[in-house]
């Protein structure tokens, strides 16, 4: 019994992740097109390989960490969240769809 409750959880978990990922497009449309299509603020823009390149080899621990806690830099500033409500799973999905399209 033990065994089918872990393997119904961890099917329901992976259901949710895929979940999680796949909205990570619709929740940057959503709550951060605004800076992150525009450069607004000093945000790099999504695409913008040169202005990914030094963030994303910082990891993704401190990409996730400045889009969920906030970060003041040289070139301008993200508010916590993007200033959104979206959840922590939510902002580190987005965050991950604008690593892989700025790849």
């Amino acid at each position: 019994m033990k065994k089918l409750v872990i393997i119904a959880a961890s099917a329901l978990m992976a259901g949710a992740m895929t979940n999680v990922s796949a909205n990570g497009q619709k929740d940057y449309q959503a709550a951060c097109f605004a800076c992150h299509g525009t450069g607004a603020a000093g945000a790099p823009k999504v695409g913008d390989k040169a202005a990914w390149k030094s963030r994303i080899a910082q990891g993704k621990a401190k990409l996730y960490e400045h889009a969920i806690k906030g970060f003041k830099g040289k070139k301008g500033f993200m508010p916590a969240k993007g200033g959104s409500s979206l959840s922590d799973a939510a902002v580190k999905a987005v965050v991950d769809y604008m690593v892989k399209s700025s790849k």
